[in-house]
């Protein structure tokens, strides 16, 4: 009587082990696709990145976005000058966990006066 219910145990052992295997899998990155962790890590980066432009007295920023993909930021929108653009990728370039910076910021047209 014992041999059918470790049987059964084994059964569910196997099972349970490739549910598991199955789950993790879905978790880990491949090249186009970011792991779970590695999103979290990416989005904090980004969070540390803006607050740190955005302490910066030297940097006024109007329109920007900060985006991290394996720890690859990129910098995009406008800003008032070409000094802030290069200020901006230089604190970025600071920020713990930052590999790279992309930097897309572009100084801002000047208004157009209507007379």
């Amino acid at each position: 009587m014992e041999k059918p219910i470790q049987n059964v145990m084994r059964a569910t052992a196997i099972v349970v082990g490739l549910a598991l295997t199955g789950t993790l899998a879905n978790c880990s990155s491949t090249s186009n696709r970011e792991s779970t962790g590695e999103y979290v890590d990416d989005a904090t980066v980004s969070t540390k990145v803006r607050a740190a432009i955005l302490q910066d007295p030297n940097v006024k920023i109007s329109d920007i976005k900060v985006t991290t993909y394996r720890g690859v930021t990129q910098l995009s929108g406008f800003v008032d000058n070409q000094q802030m653009i290069s200020r901006a990728e230089e604190v970025a370039k600071g920020v713990s966990g930052v590999k790279s910076v992309k930097n897309d910021l572009h100084v801002k047209p000047p208004a157009s006066s209507n007379r």
